[in-house]
């Protein structure tokens, strides 16, 4: 059984109230849960102090169990410090321009800076 500590939505329409919890990654995003670990107020200014609370023991608890947390919940337990800080990459290998498109690029910019230079002289 694969246990996962995520957010669970509640509250009214736009305006929205998660809870954290521990739950089975089969089971539905607002379904069943084990327990309920912390909450998430969005609708609160950031540096409030309500606006994510953790239980810290309970958390610890099912860390080292073997519950993985999402990519939302690993920030909220990084910023508090119960675990480590995950890595973003900033922008993926694979959408960078090709060989060709670098070239076309460089020979612009080096067409642009000639040009500049001649209207200064």
């Amino acid at each position: 059984m694969s246990l996962k500590i995520r957010l669970s939505r509640s509250g009214s329409k736009k305006r929205p109230y998660y809870h954290i919890v521990i739950a089975d990654s089969r089971s539905p995003r607002d379904g069943r849960f084990i327990e309920k670990v912390g909450s998430y107020n969005p609708m609160l200014p950031s540096d409030h102090a309500e606006r994510v609370r953790l239980f810290n023991e309970r958390i610890s608890y099912w860390l080292t169990k073997g519950a993985q947390a999402t990519d939302r919940v690993a920030r909220f337990l990084a910023n508090a410090g119960l675990a480590e800080k995950f890595v973003y990459n900033e922008q993926p290998q694979k959408s960078a321009p090709k060989k060709k498109a670098q070239e076309r690029a460089e020979a612009a910019a080096k067409k642009k800076e000639e040009a500049e230079a001649e209207a200064e002289a």
